[in-house]
């Protein structure tokens, strides 16, 4: 078992939600961390209210999406603390609506920030990790990149998509000693939600005829509430995956996560899409 005392992480999408919970239990546990999200004020805040004297903690504001921030951030990082242990890879935002009504452009933009931008920063903090020997690529995925829904199909894609990039990248890295793991969230208390129906809203206000199934879609939602997990959930097992000598490829949570999940395994595909179906 590692220690978190004096590791140097990278956490993206840090000013809210499971990326604000994994900052505020790594430093707590030792760590210096480098926090990136586009809202300056609410990372700044964070950065002063964990680390007053502004030695463990450094904000970097930016857009994950642009070359030039990702640049910035790994920089800003390593010239502080002189060195990168570990990246959580947590930004990212929902798209929702049906296949057909979803622009083309703004599918290539979920894809962009989900999943090609974490890429990007990747390539960037993988030689440093390489040369030594030693770190964690962490990539927050979610139960949905292993059971799509409708009306959630683009979202889902991208978390599909980096089901297989981190089970790909694992075994590159194996011989350099750095270490991979995914971590699957379900339903988490979060600003997610109001976030996705933000970007989407043009297309749930224009839906056609799947208008009728939106209702439905909403309050299924409204139900996961009932058995939602909170960011620290997550963060835990963030903090499992880093300070783990041999972390498993794959965790899970909350409990319903794992549930879910097990039923995915167990189930024929027909009887999951009939759990998953719109209905009115």
């Amino acid at each position: 078992m590692r220690t978190l005392a004096g590791q140097v992480i990278i956490i993206t999408g840090a000013s809210s939600g499971i990326g604000e919970a994994t900052a505020r239990r790594l430093v707590r546990g030792g760590a210096r961390v480098g926090l990136s999200a586009r809202r300056a004020d609410r990372l700044e805040a964070l950065a002063r209210e964990l680390d007053p004297a502004g030695t463990k903690v450094l904000a970097v504001a930016g857009d994950i999406t642009n070359a030039a921030d990702r640049e910035k951030l790994v920089a800003a990082t390593r010239g502080k603390f002189g060195r990168i242990d570990g990246l959580v890879n947590n930004a990212g935002y929902g798209t929702r609506g049906p296949v057909e009504m979803v622009p083309v452009e703004l599918i290539r933009k979920n894809f962009e920030t989900n999943l090609f931008s974490l890429i990007a920063l990747t390539q960037l903090v993988l030689p440093h990790l390489r040369e030594r020997g030693n770190g964690c690529i962490v990539n927050i995925g979610s139960v949905a990149g292993k059971i799509a829904r409708p009306l959630s199909s683009i979202y889902d894609s991208t978390k599909h998509a980096l089901e297989a990039i981190t089970d790909g990248l694992r075994g590159e890295l194996k011989p350099f000693g750095v270490r991979v793991t995914l971590i699957r969230p379900g339903f988490i208390l979060t600003e997610f939600v109001d976030a996705a129906d933000a970007a989407s809203t043009g297309i749930i206000e224009n839906a056609g005829p799947y208008a009728p199934y939106l209702g439905g879609f909403r309050v299924s939602y409204d139900k996961l509430r009932r058995i939602a997990g909170t960011p620290d959930d997550i963060a835990r097992l963030v903090e499992r995956a880093l300070t783990a000598d041999n972390p498993a490829p794959r965790y899970s949570g909350p409990f319903h996560a794992k549930v879910f999940l097990f039923l995915k395994w167990l189930l024929p595909d027909r009887a999951l899409e009939f759990m998953v179906r719109l209905r009115k």
